[in-house]
C-alpha cells in the first residue's frame, strides 16, 4: 500500500542529507566492506572515557536497586530532578549562572532538542505571519536543514572567508550583512561550528548577544562539541549564557552518544516548554546517560575529564590528519582547509573543484571512503544566490584509527588530483 504523504510526512520521511549521513555511519561501523568511515560525528573511543563509563555501570550495578531503578522507571518528562540539581550546581558554582533545576530540559539528544525549539519558534503562526530562523554563519550543521514542519524555514547569512596562508583559511561573521528583520524569531549557531571546527570568538558572541537582545529574539547556541564540556575547543573560551539565550549541551561527543542524551539551558518557561513537547512525542527520556553521568557533574570531574582527557586526544588527533593533508596532497592542486579550532572535523576547501563534492562523494564511496559533501551544509541562501564555494568543501573526521584516516587522506589525495588532471 502507498500512503499519501502530507508536507510535514514528505520532509521527514523522503531522505535528507543527514539521514544518508547516519546511514553510511550505521553500515560503515556494523562492518561489511572495508569502510574508512570519514563522514559522521562519531566519537573516538578514548581509552581513558570508555574505563569511566565501564566503571560507573559497574557502580549501579552494585548499588542496591541502581539498575532496576534506571532501566524500570520513568523519569519526569524534563529529566531526572537529581540529575539537573547536579547541572544547576555545577554552573552556578563555576560560572556564578543563576539557576535552579528548573533552568534545563533533557531531550533524547541535541538532534530532538532542535526539533522542539525550531519548530517551537518558527513557521507559521495563526494570525499567517511566517517567522524564521536566522543562521549568521554558513555553512552551519546538516542536521538542521530538515527539521522544519514547513517550508522556508531558515535565512542564512554567507560566511567571510578569510584566506590564512598557504593552504589554510577561516570563516568570519558578516557582521554587516547581519540584519535581522521581524520575520527572525531567533538567532542561531553551533560552537564549535559544525562542519567547519570554527569557533566563534568570546567577541563574536557578544555581538550577537547584542543584536539579539536589541531584537527581543533569544540567540540559541549548540554546544555539542563546546566548554565546558566536552570541551573539544582547541583555545580559549568562556562559556556564557542568560535567560535571553538558550544554550544545548549533549553526552554524545564527551563518550556516550548510545545513551542520546541532550539538555537544554534556556529560562524556565522554555524548559517548561520542552518537557511538555517531550511528555507529547515519547513520554520522557532515556535514564541511562544521566544516571552515568550524575555523580561526574556533581563533583565537577567532568570538567577535568573535558579538559585532560578529551580535549588533548582530539587535538593531537586533529594535528596527525593536517600533517598527513600536507603530506599527501603537497602542492597538487588548490586546497585550504578551515582553521582547526574545535569539533570532530576538517573542513577541506578545493578551490576550483571542476565537479561538484556529490560527485567526488561518489567516487570516494567506490574506493571505500566516506565523506560528507559540502552541499548539505549550505541551506537557507537568499534566492538566485550561486556560491560556488557550496560545491568545494568536504567535511570529513579525523576520530577513527590512525591507519583508516592516513589512507582515507591518501585516497582523497588521488581522486581530487584526477579530477583536476580531467579538467587541465
Amino acid at each position: 500500500m502507498k500512503w499519501e504523504l502530507s508536507t510535514f510526512g514528505k520532509n521527514l520521511c523522503e531522505g535528507s542529507g543527514i539521514g544518508e549521513l547516519m546511514d553510511d555511519l550505521g553500515e560503515a561501523l556494523a562492518g561489511g566492506e572495508n569502510m574508512r568511515m570519514l563522514g559522521g560525528g562519531q566519537p573516538a573511543h578514548v581509552p581513558e572515557m570508555d574505563a569511566v563509563w565501564r566503571k560507573r555501570m559497574e557502580e549501579i550495578v552494585a548499588e542496591e536497586g541502581g539498575l532496576e531503578k534506571m532501566l524500570g522507571n520513568y523519569d519526569a518528562p524534563a529529566g531526572s530532578e537529581a540529575f539537573r540539581c547536579a547541572l544547576a550546581s555545577l554552573f552556578k558554582k563555576e560560572f556564578g549562572w543563576d539557576v535552579t533545576y528548573e533552568n534545563f530540559a533533557v531531550t533524547m539528544g541535541g538532534q530532538t532538542a532542535f526539533f522542539f525549539l525550531f519548530n517551537a519558534l518558527a513557521g507559521r503562526f495563526p494570525d499567517g505571519r511566517r517567522k524564521k530562523i536566522l543562521l549568521p554563519l554558513l555553512p552551519e550543521y546538516i542536521g538542521y536543514a530538515n527539521q522544519a514542519v514547513g517550508e522556508d524555514f531558515f535565512e542564512a547569512i554567507p560566511a567571510k572567508i578569510e584566506k590564512q596562508g598557504d593552504h589554510g583559511f577561516k570563516y568570519r561573521v558578516d557582521f554587516d550583512a547581519l540584519d535581522p528583520g521581524d520575520e527572525i524569531t531567533a538567532i542561531c549557531v553551533s560552537r564549535p561550528t559544525n562542519p567547519s571546527g570554527n569557533v566563534l570568538t568570546d567577541g563574536e558572541i557578544e555581538r550577537l548577544r547584542g543584536i539579539a537582545r536589541e531584537r527581543g529574539i533569544p540567540l540559541i547556541i549548540d554546544n555539542a562539541y563546546g566548554a565546558p564540556f566536552p570541551n573539544i575547543i582547541f583555545s580559549e573560551v568562556a562559556p556564557v549564557w542568560d535567560e535571553d539565550m538558550i544554550l544545548t549541551l549533549s553526552l554524545s561527543k564527551i563518550g556516550l552518544p548510545g545513551t542520546r542524551t541532550g539538555i537544554v539551558v534556556a529560562s524556565k518557561e522554555v524548559c517548561r516548554a520542552v518537557s511538555s513537547m517531550t511528555s507529547i512525542v515519547g513520554l520522557a527520556n532515556g535514564n541511562v546517560g544521566q544516571e552515568i553521568m550524575r555523580p561526574l557533574i556533581a563533583s565537577g570531574e567532568v570538567l577535568r575529564l573535558s579538559q585532560e582527557v578529551v580535549k588533548p586526544f582530539y587535538e593531537e588527533k586533529s594535528k596527525q590528519a593536517q600533517e598527513w593533508i600536507s603530506q599527501y596532497f603537497g602542492e597538487k592542486f588548490p586546497y585550504f582547509v578551515h582553521r582547526s579550532e574545535g569539533a570532530l572535523f576538517l573542513w577541506i576547501w578545493f578551490e576550483g573543484l571542476p565537479i561538484t563534492t556529490k560527485e567526488l562523494y561518489q567516487r570516494l564511496k567506490e574506493r571505500c571512503v566516506l565523506i560528507v559533501p559540502g552541499e548539505y551544509f549550505f541551506f537557507g541562501l537568499p534566492e538566485g544566490i550561486d556560491w560556488g564555494h557550496t560545491r568545494e568543501c568536504i567535511r570529513m573526521t579525523y576520530t577513527m584509527p590512525p591507519k583508516m584516516v592516513e589512507e582515507a587522506i591518501e585516497i582523497i589525495a588521488e581522486e581530487v588530483e584526477k579530477a583536476f588532471r580531467v579538467q587541465a
